[in-house]
């Protein structure tokens, strides 16, 4: 049997960092009232596109992997903010690796993103389709967030994590997965006015409305995500107690507590970077997965659990088997572009857009 092990990872954060204290300044919030009801403290603000974030956190994970681009049979970009919708933003990133020979697309599913993702790589190289394949999940949500929300602006931040993946005869890399969507109630979660759907020159042409229904989305994500991972464990015939570090969704520290109560998990074995970077969509769980490896929590063949929701509803989870290796056979030196401006002069101009176009929650 053919299996789809992960042989290379990286990860890409911009370097403006948006502190609790900095959204503070520009709304009716503070640090008491976002971390305790979301365990964010900041999140990055991107300088750069979709497609660089998404571009050197591959250049990275092909450096880990020792691989070169022009080896890639494959991109897969799981994104819901690319930079362009036509032509789509893997091509972007298979231009700017030199990966001409790859095949390549973007997938929306939200923040499940890279989860969907990683189960279509796994299946495409399984199936003989393909030999080497580069998974991505990157994101720019600051572009769509409206600054004059609290209930949504505090959440969300930029940045993006990938994985190369290759065909192997060991067992090892995902090993069960189980996908669904929950679409009867997707509304609680929409962007209703981003895509073709939105009006041509709408008298607000640069404000975006979100919605987002915090209760109920807790509850459907503690919903989806646990009988998700209860059947990805089932279909392995591994028990909760055999798994050895749990790398959900990053998008609200009580969901990812609830998880790890449903499956008995003590916190120690549940990989938390939120507090940094808050939600980045399809990009918390690569990149979550990176600096879990980087912290040494990641050993050879264990039994990593993932896990996400995100708007549509989608949700799915996966069961990886690690391989040999948890050390890069080689890193990548490359940066991105500096940024000369602070967070807050970054997202300033949008600011002061969206307070002029809600005065009233300003």
């Amino acid at each position: 049997m053919t299996y789809a092990t992960i042989t290379g990872w990286g990860k890409c954060l911009p370097p403006a960092s948006l502190t609790n204290d900095d959204l503070g300044t520009i709304m009716d919030t503070s640090d008491e009232w976002i971390y305790p009801r979301t365990g964010i403290k900041a999140r990055r603000v991107s300088h750069v596109s979709t497609q660089a974030l998404a571009t050197l956190a591959a250049r990275r994970a092909l450096a880990c992997a020792g691989l070169d681009a022009a080896a890639l049979d494959g991109i897969i970009l799981a994104t819901a903010t690319p930079g362009t919708l036509v032509p789509n933003g893997a091509s972007a990133v298979q231009q700017a690796l030199g990966a001409h020979k790859a095949a390549v697309f973007d997938l929306n599913a939200a923040c499940t993103g890279f989860v969907y993702a990683l189960s279509v790589a796994t299946s495409l190289v399984q199936t003989g389709m393909m030999q080497r394949v580069l998974v991505i999940g990157a994101e720019r949500l600051t572009q769509l967030l409206d600054w004059a929300k609290r209930d949504t602006a505090v959440l969300f931040g930029d940045g993006a994590g990938a994985v190369i993946i290759e065909a192997s005869k060991q067992e090892s890399g995902l090993i069960a997965s189980k996908l669904g969507c929950d679409s009867e109630a997707r509304e609680i979660l929409h962007v209703p006015n981003f895509g073709t759907d939105r009006v041509r020159f709408a008298d607000i042409d640069g404000l975006f409305t979100f919605n987002f229904e915090g209760q109920e989305i807790f509850k459907r994500a503690v919903r989806g995500m646990g009988e998700a991972t209860g059947t990805v464990l089932a279909q392995a015939g591994i028990a909760p107690e055999q798994v050895d570090l749990i790398v959900p969704h990053q998008a609200n520290v009580r969901i990812i507590e609830t998880l790890a109560k449903r499956m008995n998990a003590p916190m120690e074995k549940v990989m938390v970077n939120i507090e940094q970077y808050g939600n980045t969509s399809a990009a918390t769980v690569p990149i979550a997965l990176c600096e879990a490896l980087e912290q040494g929590r990641v050993k050879p063949n264990s039994y990593l659990l993932t896990a996400a929701f995100g708007a549509g509803l989608t949700w799915g989870a996966a069961l990886i088997k690690w391989g040999d290796r948890v050390t890069p056979i080689a890193n990548c030196d490359e940066v991105l572009p500096p940024c000369e401006q602070s967070a807050l002069e970054l997202i300033a101009h949008a600011v002061q857009g969206c307070q002029q176009a809600r005065p009233a929650d300003a």
